[in-house]
C-alpha cells in the first residue's frame, strides 16, 4: 500500500497564510465596491459643484456683501457701509419702474404664447408625418442661429420706416407701426424675437416626453371612440405634466433674464433700451447702472438681488400652482 505522508509542521505553517489570503482579498474588495457604490456618484457630481461654488456661487455671495456698501467710481475698493440704502435707491428708482413692467410686459407676450404653441407642435410632429425627421430637425433651425444674427434680420423686419412689416402696412394703406419709440409696439417687436429663437426648442422637449406615452392608451382611447382632441386633452397632457413643469419654470426664468434681444433690438448706444426706456428690461438696468450710476457697483448688485429674488418668488408661485394642479387631477 503507499503511503500519504502527512505535510510537516514547517509546510503546514507556509500554507497557512495561503489559505486565509483569499478571504481577506475578497473582503477587500467587497469593501471597495461597497464604498464605490456609495461615493462614487458624489464623486461624478462633484466636479461641477466646485465650478458652480468658483463662477456662480461666490460671485452671488460677493455681489450680495457688495450690496450693502457704498463704492464710488473712481473708487479704489468699497466704502462704508450704507445698509439698505442702495436696494431703496433701486426700489424707488423711476427707471427701475419702468424696466419691472417692461420685462414681465415682454415675458407675458413671448413665453406664454411660446409654451402653448411649442405643445401644439409636439403634438403635430409626434404624429405620422413624412419626412418627421426632417420637420423635427427644421424647428431647431432658429436656435442655432447666432442671437446677433437673428437681431438683425428682425432689426431690418421692425425698423420704424423701412422695415418689412411697415412696408406692407403702408402697401396696404395701414398707418406705419413706431416699432421703437411706442412701448408696446417693441414689446411685441421683442417678444417676436423671443419666440422665433425658442419655440423649437421648447417643442423638441416637449416632443420627447409625448413620445414616452405608451401607445396603448392612445389605442384604447381610439376603441372608446375619443377623438384626437379628447386624447390629446386626457392623455397627452396629464402625461406630460412634469415636463411641461420644467419647460414653464425654465421659460419663466429665462424670460425674466431676457437681455440679448432688447440690447441688440436697438444699437443706440446712448438710448439702451429706448430713448424713455420703453423696452428696457431688468438685466439691462443692471448693466446700465454698473456704467452710469454714482455708485455703479453696490447699486447694480443691489438691483441683481432684487431681479433675483423676483426670480424666485415666480418660481415658487409656479411650483405652487402647478403642484395644486397635480393634486386635483389626482383627487
Amino acid at each position: 500500500m503507499l503511503r500519504t505522508e502527512e505535510p510537516t509542521s514547517a509546510e503546514g505553517a507556509k500554507q497557512a497564510p495561503s489559505a486565509g489570503a483569499a478571504p481577506s482579498r475578497m473582503e477587500w474588495r467587497d469593501r471597495l465596491s461597497r464604498w464605490d457604490v456609495k461615493f462614487s456618484p458624489y464623486l461624478y457630481v462633484l466636479p461641477f459643484f466646485l465650478v458652480f461654488a468658483v463662477i456662480g456661487l461666490y460671485p452671488m455671495v460677493y455681489t450680495g456683501y457688495l450690496s450693502f456698501f457704498s463704492w464710488p467710481r473712481f473708487g479704489s475698493g468699497h466704502g462704508p457701509f450704507v445698509g439698505l440704502e442702495n436696494y431703496a435707491h433701486v426700489l424707488t428708482d423711476a427707471t427701475f419702474h419702468k424696466a419691472f413692467w417692461n420685462t414681465f410686459g415682454i415675458f407675458l407676450l413671448s413665453s406664454v404664447p411660446q409654451i402653448m404653441v411649442a405643445t401644439v407642435l409636439a403634438a403635430l410632429l409626434d404624429t405620422q408625418l413624412k419626412g418627421r425627421s426632417w420637420w423635427r430637425m427644421s424647428i431647431l433651425l432658429p436656435f442655432v442661429v447666432a442671437p446677433a444674427a437673428a437681431a438683425l434680420i428682425f432689426g431690418a423686419i421692425f425698423a420704424d420706416r423701412t422695415g418689412l412689416v411697415n412696408q406692407w402696412l403702408d402697401a396696404v394703406g395701414l398707418p406705419m407701426v413706431p416699432w421703437h419709440a411706442d412701448r408696446f409696439a417693441s414689446w411685441t417687436a421683442i417678444a417676436t424675437m423671443v419666440n422665433w429663437r425658442w419655440t423649437g426648442y421648447n417643442a423638441l422637449i416637449v416632443l420627447a416626453a409625448m413620445q414616452a406615452i405608451p401607445r396603448d392608451l392612445y389605442e384604447a382611447a381610439d376603441i372608446d371612440g375619443a377623438t384626437k382632441i379628447r386624447q390629446f386633452f386626457h392623455i397627452t397632457l396629464p402625461s406630460i405634466r412634469p415636463t411641461m413643469i420644467f419647460v414653464i419654470v425654465t421659460s419663466t426664468i429665462g424670460g425674466l433674464q431676457i437681455f440679448t434681444e432688447p440690447r441688440l433690438f436697438d444699437t443706440n448706444l446712448r438710448h439702451q433700451g429706448g430713448s424713455d426706456f420703453q423696452y428696457q428690461t431688468l438685466t439691462m438696468y443692471v448693466f446700465n447702472t454698473a456704467q452710469t450710476a454714482t455708485d455703479p457697483y453696490p447699486r447694480a448688485a443691489a438691483a441683481a438681488w432684487i431681479l433675483f429674488l423676483i426670480i424666485v418668488g415666480i418660481a415658487l408661485v409656479n411650483f405652487l400652482v402647478t403642484r395644486a394642479f397635480q393634486r386635483r387631477s389626482l383627487s
